[in-house]
């Protein structure tokens, strides 16, 4: 084996082996986390229930009917529609609700770009709590009560529970259980060792005035919630779960979405590490900020779904070769294969689900085509249809 090959397959050990342990870590810890227990909040804070909806016309109308229908005082909470490039009937629609419709139009529309300008329209409205949804979220009818019972015992960010809507198809089975198994090991997980969940997009909640400074400062194309999550650990914030606020989204079901969706993900992940680990490193090293660097290391993550099989090709390369790394490669794998054990929900191993384990080689080659699109996805807003 040449010089270049030897560096390479170290490299590539280490890499591996560290991803395998650490979500092997995280799998443990998220055995041992505990839904808070809350009290029930002496007074009902106001609260902004952001909405972006781009190209959403499928969607947001009942996406909508079912914010209203919330267990919280009417009086109290706002949704917001912020309306990018809807038709004109939906629009119509919305207004005969009781919302607020925000037409926005940008020449290159993102997430981050509504959110920024509903905020600026919104600067002097007496909020105290931001939520942010997708166009095909619905919230369980008491999310806003646990959101606010939360944040009278002292939250000021708090990441809600992502449960699936669909899981007719093979794909939108494995969907849901990747979400589920990044919630146990990235939220429940961290959150058991006093350490910050991740953000995951929607169904999260804020102090209103700390959300609204962060967002000024972010002009991301994808993956604004890793900026956030970046910002908000690094100036100290830490970053709540709690498993009982529910939020329902719809999961992938087609393979060309699955790899639109993954490469949105994975160039942000890469590009916010590459942007903030330095600045973590320094800041933990001086300060001792270790949530922050934390946060910025697990950017830099290899990808959930590919790893195994990256374990799996090392390993048997490894082991043709009659190479010393073989038992790093096998300790990386074996590591990998109990984190998804303890990490992935019990529905998974019914023997009724056999059809998410049929859709693996479908979803191993989206995620593998995602990663010849990474530059796209950093240059351009990946937008991910919603029908259901």
């Amino acid at each position: 084996m040449s010089n270049f090959f030897l560096a390479l397959n170290v490299f590539l050990a280490i890499y591996a082996f560290w991803g395998a342990i650490y979500q092997l870590f995280f799998s443990i810890a998220g055995k041992f986390y505990k839904t808070p227990i809350l009290k029930e909040a002496n007074r009902s804070r106001r609260i902004a229930v952001f909405i972006p909806a781009y190209k959403e016309d499928a969607v947001i109308v009942q996406t909508v009917e079912a914010a209203l229908q919330q267990d919280y005082p009417t009086n109290q909470y706002e949704v917001v529609v912020i309306a990018d490039s809807l038709k004109p009937e939906t629009i119509k629609q919305l207004k005969k609700m009781p919302v607020q419709v925000m037409e926005v139009a940008f020449e290159k529309s993102t997430k981050s770009k509504s959110l920024k300008n509903a905020l600026n329209k919104l600067r002097y409205w007496n909020f105290e709590i931001a939520v942010v949804l997708d166009a095909d979220n619905i919230m369980k009818t008491d999310f806003l009560n646990r959101i606010n019972n939360s944040f009278a015992q002292g939250v000021r960010v708090l990441q809600g529970r992502r449960l699936a809507k669909n899981q007719e198809t093979g794909l939108a089975l494995l969907d849901s259980a990747s979400e589920d198994a990044n919630t146990h090991i990235l939220s429940k997980g961290h959150c058991a060792l006093g350490l910050s969940a991740r953000l995951s997009g929607s169904g999260m909640a804020f102090d209103y005035n700390l959300f609204a400074q962060n967002m000024q400062k972010i002009n991301a194309i994808g993956g604004f919630d890793k900026e956030l999550e970046l910002r908000l650990t690094q100036a100290g914030e830490v970053i709540s779960y709690d498993d009982e606020a529910i939020v329902y989204d719809e999961k992938v079901s087609y393979a060309r979405n699955f790899t639109r969706q993954r490469s949105r993900w994975i160039a942000a992940q890469f590009y916010y590490a590459q942007q903030f680990m330095p600045i973590a490193f320094i800041q933990f090293i001086l300060k001792g900020s270790f949530d922050f660097f934390n946060k910025s290391v697990q950017m830099a993550l290899p990808p959930r779904l590919i790893l195994p099989f990256v374990l799996s090709f090392g390993l048997l390369f490894n082991y043709l070769v009659s190479n010393d790394l073989a038992i790093v490669w096998a300790l990386g794998l074996a590591g990998n294969i109990v984190s998804f054990v303890l990490a992935l929900p019990k529905y998974c191993f019914n023997f009724s689900n056999l059809k998410m384990w049929r859709h693996i080689p479908i979803a191993l080659w989206a995620t593998l085509r995602a990663l010849t699109q990474l530059k796209n996805a950093q240059r351009e807003f990946i937008h991910t249809v919603h029908t259901i």
